[in-house]
């Protein structure tokens, strides 16, 4: 894949369509494929897994042997969100192949324009709260390993041109 960024637009060019720059987090969660579930489940279960096969071979058996499964199974847990959620969040950017997602973005923003609501949420946020949270989260999902942050402020910032939400309706209305 070849990424080039322009200093003067800072955009992306990517494989695949963007289909939202900072996508927020209930998008990225309701847009998981099966997949992305088999990645949550297969850390969840790895994680113990190899702590229990080490354990096993540890000559100084650990007598909390259930605490550390425990421990285990949840950082497994928390591991495999943050790879599923990492996943879905490259479809999003358009680094990976999202024909799926795209449809879903497609007919889940032109619905919303049918109802005659904006595009994304509005906020209550003021608009340079909006700024930084957009400037604090995007790309974030790239730094989970060192500080796993999300979008949850909804804002203006999506990187995409909304005219493409525009159906045939409304194209020859205005």
């Amino acid at each position: 894949m070849d990424f080039l960024v322009s200093p003067s637009t800072m955009a992306v060019k990517t494989p695949f369509p963007v289909i939202d720059a900072d996508p927020h987090f209930s998008r990225v969660v309701r847009y998981f494929r099966p997949s992305d579930y088999a990645t949550w489940a297969a850390g969840t279960a790895a994680f113990p897994s190899l702590l229990y096969l080490w354990n096993m071979a540890d000559p100084l058996h650990n007598t909390r042997h259930r605490t550390v499964l425990r421990l285990g199974g949840l950082l497994g847990f928390v591991g495999g969100f943050l790879m599923a959620y990492q996943n879905s969040s490259v479809r999003f950017w358009g680094w990976a192949e999202n024909k799926r997602e795209e449809e879903m973005d497609l007919a889940e923003l032109r619905q919303r324009i049918a109802e005659g609501k904006p595009l994304y949420p509005e906020s209550t946020q003021p608009g340079w709260i909006q700024d930084v949270a957009y400037r604090n989260s995007v790309w974030s999902q790239l730094k989970f390993q060192a500080f796993p942050m999300f979008n949850l402020v909804n804002h203006q910032h999506h990187g995409t041109d909304p005219a493409k939400y525009a159906t045939k309706e409304t194209e020859n209305s205005g």
